[in-house]
């Protein structure tokens, strides 16, 4: 499994549109966006009875896993378990492909049919469950800007407009509300390969900023 590099920055608002411009004119948008240059994520979170992930987050350890479900555009037809690696510095993510009614059974706590499950990593995600105790704990949408660059195998994203669903893990739901949080942040992460190209090392130069661990689900956490 190939890990990435990755580095994360909290921008501001004036540097975001700067930013996008310059990424614009260089980098190729994600095939998938819509005609705004975006799209929406919602994510689904694991956590342990004792918050594990968050507060391995928090405390800022190398070595960590983290579970999540999720969508794109509010389309539920295209479901995605994932499974976050940290290793060092390297960053793993393995995927499962989920129907609704799957996903939906997950947020209910019925999960004895995973361990029969075809895919590993929905069967390793009901260990979880039965002997870790992981279950749904926050719902985090936002909104993307997303860019590649071939070489390097390089990915750029701009993230805003977090929001929160606080205690509520219903997740399929179209109704649930959200809430923002830190309307403010906006996360810039860019990942690659083997090697980072000079030209967009340069584009994503950004004064007064510094690698920064925000996380979308811990800030989240913190507003419930």
């Amino acid at each position: 499994m190939q890990g990435r590099h990755e580095i994360k920055h909290s921008i501001s608002l004036t540097d975001y549109y700067v930013l996008r411009q310059r990424l614009r004119a260089v980098l190729k948008q994600d095939k998938h966006v819509g005609p705004t240059g975006c799209y929406m994520i919602r994510s689904l979170y694991f956590d342990s009875y004792d918050d594990r992930a968050l507060k391995e987050k928090l405390d800022g350890v190398r070595d960590r896993d983290k579970y999540r479900i999720r969508f794109y555009n509010n389309n539920t037809s295209v479901i995605h378990l994932e499974k976050k690696s940290k290793r060092v510095d390297i960053g793993f993510k393995q995927s499962a492909s989920l129907t609704s009614n799957e996903c939906q059974r997950i947020v209910n706590n019925d999960f004895e049919w995973m361990k029969d499950h075809d895919h590993p990593l929905v069967r390793e995600l009901y260990r979880g469950m039965k002997n870790d105790g992981l279950r749904p704990k926050t719902i985090v949408d936002y909104t993307r800007d997303p860019f590649t660059y071939p070489a390097g195998n390089v990915r750029v994203t701009l993230d805003h407009h977090i929001r929160s669903g606080l205690r509520c893990t219903d997740f399929l739901n179209p109704d649930c509300v959200t809430i923002p949080v830190a309307p403010d942040v906006i996360i810039l992460e860019v990942k690659w390969d083997n090697f980072l190209p000079d030209i967009v090392r340069q584009i994503v130069q950004v004064e007064d900023t510094r690698a920064t661990a925000f996380s979308k689900y811990a800030i989240c956490r913190v507003f419930e």
